[in-house]
């Protein structure tokens, strides 16, 4: 059963009903039958429950008649409120919120190693506060409680503090040794950027609201075979593809995981990794499924989350997609006029590609400088910085240092501003 919950006195965002839709439709893709749901809205959040007492009651009514043993919250719940509800709801019941399903679903479409160890990262972080006796699945030592047959599953009585102690160095070490094999991907991550950079291959990143058609458009553009299914998260994987422009430019075009409104903080943190691309990418590429009755909220919800990374200063390409499933074909004018820097298209139709491949190379190109500038030697990080996020097409030497000419992305401008010739 699914639970949404919603303050009286707010001001735009997402509808609670709205938002229970999208959470049926993530407990769905995470392989759970939904058989009921229900909502409240409220002057504040309960601190001990979320929902008011007279609603918890109305959920325990609820539950036994749906003989549903799970129950879903729509909000995170704190560590409190969760063990709380499952004391109130009864035996057998299991609570859980959207941050755990999210993170359920991210575990069952993890395939690289990268994307495992992250998506376990982002698990222990959510877990490690909820460590209580119930949580006895974590014990790994026969020993105390646990040899006295303390141990079963959730709800049952569980190890001593002594092994929740035990568990929580155990997690604790293992969140090290995954922080630093990811550290190892970041440092890969940047050679590869380097390497790049060199080449002066520009990057472009394809962000959207999950399920947008992120993965078919880049199948379209670069013929590559990037799972892509009508499921939210389908895709976890980064994946990067080199495309040519219609003037021959090489660029590579990066896929990255799908957003989603209340994304968990934990999620955001464990795929630092992943989400670099974005903040090295020199276009951003919106894809935005017009077709999706909530589609201005998602696009929102995606603007905000590249500003809660820090993205904002990169110019943004937005990409209609799916117009070939549009009721009525008319109603692109007021798409495109509600997003002025926008293209119409159909990933899976290959409709308004080429125009597309025209806006990005016309983006790209706005987005270079030419500039000339003497950078002394004492200065090599700077010489080095043009070579790595420009391209330098002329390079002379005087008394004064490395005279340099070529062609800079406008955000690296003000590291070379001082000089400027």
């Amino acid at each position: 059963m699914l639970v949404g919950v919603g303050l009286k006195d707010q001001q735009g965002g997402w509808d609670v009903e709205d938002s229970l839709v999208e959470l049926g439709q993530l407990a769905r893709t995470a392989g759970v039958e939904v058989v009921g749901q229900t909502w409240q809205r409220v002057d504040r959040f309960h601190p001990a429950t979320l929902v008011g007492s007279g609603k918890v009651e109305e959920l325990a009514e609820l539950r036994r008649d749906l003989a549903c043993d799970l129950i879903i919250f729509d909000d995170e719940l704190s560590p409190r409120q969760q063990r709380n509800l499952e004391e109130a709801l009864g035996n057998g019941v299991r609570v859980l919120d959207r941050t755990a399903l999210i993170l359920d679903i991210f575990a069952q479409h993890a395939r690289t190693r990268e994307g495992q160890l992250q998506v376990e990262l982002a698990q222990y972080e959510y877990r490690l506060p909820r460590l209580t006796r119930a949580w006895t699945h974590l014990a790994r030592q026969a020993g105390g409680a646990a040899a006295r047959g303390g141990v079963g599953g959730v709800g049952l009585r569980g190890p001593g503090e002594t092994q929740l102690e035990v568990d929580r160095r155990e997690i604790g070490r293992r969140m090290a040794h995954i922080r630093q094999e990811l550290e190892e991907v970041r440092r890969h991550r940047r050679l590869h950027r380097r390497h790049r950079a060199r080449m002066a291959v520009p990057v472009v990143a394809i962000v959207g609201y999950t399920n947008a058609g992120k993965s078919t458009l880049l199948n379209a553009l670069s013929g590559a075979d990037v799972l892509a299914e009508d499921r939210l998260f389908a895709t976890l994987d980064p994946t990067s593809r080199r495309v040519a422009l219609p003037g021959g430019r090489q660029v590579i075009f990066s896929d990255t995981v799908g957003f989603i409104q209340k994304l968990p903080t934990e999620l955001i943190a464990a795929f630092r990794a992943t989400l670099e691309e974005i903040h090295e990418a020199d276009l951003i590429l919106h894809v935005v499924d017009i077709t999706h009755p909530n589609a201005l909220l998602q696009s929102e919800t995606v603007m905000e989350t590249l500003a809660d990374l820090g993205v904002v200063d990169r110019p943004v390409l937005i990409a209609l997609n799916k117009i070939d499933r549009l009721p009525d074909p008319t109603a692109m004018e007021g798409w495109l006029a509600e997003f002025p820097n926008s293209v119409a298209i159909s990933a899976a139709q290959g409709l308004g590609l080429p125009d597309l491949l025209e806006r990005v190379e016309q983006v790209l190109a706005e987005g270079l400088l030419y500039i000339k500038v003497q950078v002394p030697y004492a200065r090599g990080d700077v010489a080095a910085l043009f070579h790595e996020r420009g391209s330098v097409i002329k390079a002379t030497h005087n008394e004064q240092g490395t005279i340099l000419e070529g062609y800079l992305p406008r955000r690296w401008l003000e590291q070379l501003r001082p000089y400027l010739v």
